[in-house]
């Protein structure tokens, strides 16, 4: 499914279409007509901004039952492939990008927390949640739409409609409600066994419902602009280029990872950005564990990680523009 939603993806980049989009899918009403139960009178965005992404709801479906094998059992990895590491009191978790690459979303509870694991291959971008709102566990799903090209995902209770890079929502009953960032790496599978020896690692449910470990996406980190985004580009750093943002507190950091990787480590504030080698791109060739090299970031104060996301320099200036990304000077 995914290789066919980026053809179609790809196709009406290439025909223009996307102005036609806007006007053909940013419209409450004809979502109401979808079924979608959301109160569509409260939002904190310009619906103008969301786009179709090519499916359905749920047509790309979240992993809600989670199944998982120790990691000496796994057998389909590469070293160097990418995988979000979590762990929650003492409970260690892997999530390889080869599976999050087609469902996007993981509601799981790890260490007693109820955590939201989200993946959008469009931002690259890598975040885990805590899914408790207003008190109780909640589950989230793909709405089939982008904003910015990111992901735009739903609870399942009230409908609302999230945005996944701040963890906002951005339409329906809990609009302006944010979740809980929680602490997790983008790391190579070979770190994540190193650090968890005795950890688990995300399965298929069904490993043939996709061709996991090929990547639908084949080249797009490479493109000279995003698929799907009519935003401002920024306007002194290439718009796919990798950067690091760490939401510390009140003082965002946007940092290119090429920076980190060419001065680091880099202390700011309380805060350090540390590079190290061997984690391949999931948005490069074909194969994930074939994709070029990228490297790991770890971003930790006083000794402990902080959440963090490595996302696309046009991401980080669509959702933050006034934080100024600092870039190296090879850049």
């Amino acid at each position: 499914m995914a290789t066919r939603i980026w053809a179609q993806r790809a196709a009406l980049v290439a025909a223009g279409l996307l102005a036609m989009m806007v006007s053909a899918f940013a419209n409450p009403e004809s979502w109401t007509r979808q079924g979608w139960t959301t109160d569509f009178s409260k939002h904190s965005i310009d619906y103008r901004e969301i786009l179709s992404g090519g499916p359905p709801k749920d047509g790309i479906p979240s992993i809600d039952d989670p199944v998982f094998i120790p990691v000496s059992q796994d057998e389909d990895l590469d070293d160097k492939e990418p995988v979000m590491g979590l762990e929650i009191n003492g409970d260690a978790r892997a999530y390889p990008l080869r599976i999050l690459m087609w469902h996007e979303i993981v509601n799981d509870t790890v260490g007693g927390r109820p955590v939201t694991v989200t993946y959008c291959p469009l931002c690259n971008a890598a975040l885990v949640f805590d899914r408790v709102i207003d008190g109780a566990p909640d589950t989230f799903g793909t709405t089939g739409k982008l904003r910015n090209s990111d992901l735009v995902m739903y609870d399942r209770r009230t409908e609302s409609w999230w945005q996944q890079f701040t963890g906002e929502a951005i339409a329906g009953k809990l609009t302006g409600a944010k979740l809980t960032l929680v602490p997790s790496r983008l790391e190579s599978w070979e770190r994540f066994k190193a650090r968890h020896p005795d950890g688990q690692v995300l399965v298929p449910n069904n490993s043939g419902m996709r061709n996991y470990g090929a990547n639908p996406y084949r080249g797009y980190d490479t493109m000279n602009r995003p698929f799907l985004f009519s935003g401002e580009l920024p306007k002194d750093i290439p718009a796919m280029a990798r950067v690091v943002v760490v939401r510390d507190d009140d003082n965002p950091i946007v940092v290119s990872m090429l920076k980190v990787r060419e001065d680091g480590p880099l202390k700011r504030g309380d805060v350090t950005i540390t590079w190290e080698e061997g984690q391949t791109s999931a948005l490069d060739s074909g194969s994930i564990a074939q994709g070029r090299e990228v490297g790991n970031i770890i971003v930790q104060k006083a000794g402990q990680d902080v959440p963090y996301d490595v996302t696309f320099a046009f991401v980080a200036h669509a959702f933050m523009p006034d934080v100024a990304i600092e870039k190296a000077a090879s850049q």
